[in-house]
């Protein structure tokens, strides 16, 4: 008996060795490079506010963001709001529906971290003014939000993107101003230059942008009043269904970003924007344009072209911007017409119309847009400055629209002076019926035009794409790279200008040997397994 009783308690301590020994390697293996996040035990509290000032009343809220056992952002409902401070751990997740990102919450996102937006729930990550998110991704760790849907079936507005707002400057007054693509939030009411949203590095943003409504879309990463304390650099944002990358309002700096292949605009600013942007790189599908008519930089001061302060002057500097008219795509076939302009595989299933491609750069609506050391390719029009609304061509004229050291190649026509007008042709404006209206005298060249080309004021080329010595080392899909003996590689200029890199090369890249690409950026994410 006694034997017996000694036999039991040895196999009952080893069975329990072995299960302590399987639930510690079952520990390890949560910690491998598979992705999976850790499980939690209990659902975060969730209430309903009945009062809220701020229209928030009735939604869901909790100090925890993470449900579905830890493998959720958000309840999963249309809208929830986020009011604690939490850190998500690398692994893969779904974001389901709105997720705000109140003030005085703080959200940390860990490297390597997948993020997949639900498209039922047009599911968007916004961080409110206030709030504080950092998502620190590294080269080889990026951060990747992304669509929810198989590899091969993903599309453009799969699901929302993005939103990033801040108390910073903005031209909308103490009132703020609504973040365009339908969620509540209200930014730029503190007017604080220096603000500080947290940081954003390597992170790659793809599939996103869904209409809400006609002319509300979620851009893939929008800016609200994002103060200059904020962090920004290492992003690439690829098939957007509406802008890549729009600021309304602040003076964030940021470097490094990459728009690929979007829908609309790639660099749109708005509002007041005042920061600096440096490196950046677009390439667009020649079958892909808006039924707004798609550019590369696309600047207003505000809707209205009202002069108000503080003004839009951006600056951008050593951008490279791939448009859809190159040597390969002509070659290929491209028209810039509906016949071509088809989305192909890539058309969604929702309200986005096509269009057609239109310029490089569009000034309009009294902003006072700059841009030094950049190089444009393959666009129907160089520049566009356009007077209908505000005083585009009276701050060109006194030096208050600067663009120097700029390289076009390949474009149509150098510059027209207004929107959807693809002759260049000197307009005049007079009001007619209360409107600004042009006419256009077809023996003078665009005001755009004389204004780009301006000896001694604007120091800018116009090339054949050839004369730039194009290559593709990263396999991006168009030549974008300067080869030995380019003219971009010595063709920088920053004297009189501050707060950027000195480099000696027009564009975004040195050369071929050029890293900032290297290890975060992907140029085939409908094909990666995530």
């Amino acid at each position: 008996m006694k034997q017996l009783k000694m036999n039991v308690m040895k196999w009952s301590s080893l069975f329990f060795m072995a299960v302590a020994f399987t639930a510690m390697s079952a520990c390890s293996d949560s910690n491998d490079d598979n992705n999976e996040p850790p499980t939690t035990g209990t659902e975060p509290v969730i209430t309903y506010p009945t009062v809220d000032g701020k229209g928030y009343a009735g939604i869901a809220t909790s100090d925890g963001i993470l449900f579905n056992n830890g493998t959720q952002i958000g309840n999963g409902g249309q809208e929830f709001c986020f009011t604690g401070k939490q850190t998500i751990k690398k692994g893969t997740y779904s974001l389901k529906g709105w997720v705000y990102v109140r003030s005085g919450a703080e959200l940390t996102i860990e490297a390597g971290t997948i993020i997949k937006g639900d498209k039922l729930t047009r599911a968007a990550l916004i961080i409110e003014p206030g709030a504080k998110v950092y998502a620190e991704g590294t080269a080889t760790s990026p951060i990747v939000f992304t669509s929810a849907q198989a590899a091969g079936s993903r599309r453009p507005g799969d699901w929302g993107g993005l939103i990033i707002c801040g108390n910073g400057l903005n031209n909308n007054g103490s009132a703020g101003q609504q973040i365009e693509g339908g969620p509540k939030t209200v930014h730029g009411k503190g007017q604080i230059a220096d603000d500080n949203s947290g940081v954003f590095r390597y992170i790659r943003v793809e599939f996103a942008g869904y209409p809400f409504q006609t002319d509300k879309e979620i851009n893939g990463v929008t800016f609200g009043s994002v103060g200059s304390g904020t962090t920004v650099d290492h992003i690439q944002v690829s098939y957007s269904n509406d802008d890549s990358f729009e600021w309304f309002g602040g003076s964030v700096n940021c470097k490094y970003l990459v728009a690929y292949k979007g829908w609309d605009d790639d660099f749109d600013t708005d509002n007041g924007f005042a920061g600096k942007v440096q490196f950046c790189l677009s390439v667009r599908d020649p079958r892909i344009a808006d039924t707004s008519q798609s550019n590369s930089f696309e600047s207003d001061n505000n809707a209205t072209g009202a002069n108000t302060d503080p003004h839009t002057t951006a600056a951008f500097s050593n951008v490279t911007l791939i448009g859809p008219m190159t040597s390969k795509n002509l070659t290929a076939g491209f028209k810039n017409d509906a016949t071509y302009i088809t989305a192909g595989s890539m058309k969604p299933d929702n309200t986005a119309a096509l269009g057609k491609f239109q310029s490089a750069m569009h000034i309009r609506r009294d902003s006072k847009l700059n841009c030094y050391n950049s190089v444009a390719v393959g666009w129907p029009i160089g520049l566009i400055i356009d007077n209908e609304l505000g005083s585009c061509r009276t701050y060109a004229t006194n030096g208050l629209i600067k663009l120097q050291n700029l390289f076009f190649a390949g474009m149509g026509v150098t510059g027209s002076d207004y929107n959807k007008k693809y002759e260049d042709q000197l307009a005049t404006w007079n009001v007619v019926d209360g409107k600004n209206t042009p006419s256009y005298d077809a023996n003078q060249p665009s005001f755009s035009t004389t204004f780009f080309k301006t000896s001694g004021f604007t120091n800018n080329a116009t090339l054949t794409e050839a004369n730039l010595n194009l290559t593709d080392p990263k396999s991006v899909g168009q030549n974008y790279c300067p080869a030995a003996g380019s003219p971009l590689l010595n063709g920088a200029s920053f004297t009189s200008l501050t707060g950027f890199t000195t480099v000696t090369y027009a564009g975004a890249f040195s050369g071929a040997s050029d890293t900032w690409m290297d290890g975060w950026t992907n140029f085939d994410p409908q094909n990666t397994a995530y």
